[in-house]
């Protein structure tokens, strides 16, 4: 397996890669779905548990894919613990720390909104870590989304690749330089000033770059176009995806009802 240099994506041969592009988006759209409207405190931990990690599994990037994870999730929740667990305000008080208490209704809510966040992290991990952008770009386009859409959530999933190499490329020559960007946090704080502005002024011509790019291979061109990448479907995966799309919309449907439901019976 290898990486893109500008994707997440990892190649591979399981039956997630095989899947079509909009299966796995369709996929993806019902984990977010479940995370986001199943009520309940641990509802979501188990989607994340029983669902995303053995499709995870199943595409043999677990490793990969629980790291990346683990990276973006993680500063997110503990500032969701800290901030509502000691800062709620009212509440009943389980554990005191000196002027601060952490609350037990603080606590249940950093869970729920912890476990809601790792399944939408998570969900758009494994669409990245499976699918091709450039395949589901052509995907979109070929049920007729515009290429404006289609591009946003292309440049999207590629957005983070590319930062990463553009700001190691820089590091490195600031590394050649002289620049000292080892060593305690005040050294790693003055590292960083170099490094911003080349990367702000580097991504801007990036963008000019790749609109030039987008000109010439006729973006704006209306009809259909040809590429040399070829999408299989099956008439079992368009089942699938309309099944999935209807299972999300009924557990919305669901969630509405429990939310409405005692409203209308006062």
């Amino acid at each position: 397996m290898s990486n893109s240099a500008f994707s997440l994506y990892i190649a591979g041969e399981s039956p997630i890669h095989r899947l079509h592009p909009l299966t796995k988006l369709a996929l993806v759209t019902f984990c977010l779905v479940l995370g986001l409207f199943l009520p309940g405190v641990w509802l979501t931990y188990v989607v994340f548990a029983v669902l995303i990690l053995p499709l995870a599994v199943l595409a043999g990037i677990l490793g990969p894919f629980l790291r990346a994870a683990f990276k973006t999730a993680l500063p997110i929740v503990v500032s969701l613990f800290l901030v509502q667990g000691l800062f709620w305000p009212g509440g009943t008080p389980i554990l005191s720390l000196g002027p601060l208490s952490l609350k037990q209704e603080g606590l249940l809510f950093a869970i729920r909104s912890a476990g809601r966040f790792i399944t939408v992290v998570s969900s758009f991990l494994l669409l990245t870590f499976t699918t091709r952008p450039d395949g589901l770009m052509l995907a979109l386009n070929q049920r007729g989304f515009p290429n404006s859409i289609a591009y946003i959530m292309l440049a999207t999933m590629q957005i983070v690749p590319r930062f990463q190499a553009k700001a190691n490329t820089i590091l490195d020559a600031q590394r050649s330089r002289g620049l000292e960007t080892e060593g305690n946090l005040f050294v790693r704080l003055r590292a960083l000033l170099p490094l911003v502005q080349p990367l702000l002024l580097g991504s801007i011509v990036d963008i000019e770059e790749r609109a030039i790019a987008l000109e010439v291979r006729a973006f704006g061109r209306q009809g259909p176009k040809t590429s040399i990448l070829v999408l299989h479907d099956t008439a079992g995966q368009r089942l699938l995806r309309w099944l999935l799309l209807l299972a999300a919309l009924a557990v919305i449907g669901w969630r509405l009802y429990l939310a409405i439901a005692p409203r209308l019976a006062a």
